[in-house]
């Protein structure tokens, strides 16, 4: 399955409720995800929380778009991406 790298941008800041209201959320965008065969990885956010950048799993960018629409989440770019470990080099 290809994995791909994902940006957005949250113009008023990404607010994730640290409490139930947050934990039906996220499983929300799991469960949305899961219908399209995309698989949410890991997301990394800035300090300022306006931009994150998150790893995914799926068919095709096109089915990443389509979650991130239903999720109500914006696209900025989707890259396909490998995995580079520099440890392998040892």
């Amino acid at each position: 399955m290809p994995r791909y790298l994902v940006e957005r941008t949250f113009p008023d800041g990404l607010v994730v409720p640290i409490n139930d209201a947050g934990v039906d959320a996220m499983n929300g965008v799991i469960t949305r995800n899961a219908e399209k065969g995309v698989t949410w990885v890991q997301s990394f956010v800035s300090p300022d929380k306006k931009h994150s950048f998150c790893i995914y799993d799926g068919p095709s960018p096109e089915a990443i778009r389509s979650t991130a629409q239903k999720n109500s989440l914006p696209v900025d770019k989707i890259t396909e991406v490998r995995v580079l470990d520099p440890y392998f080099y040892r």
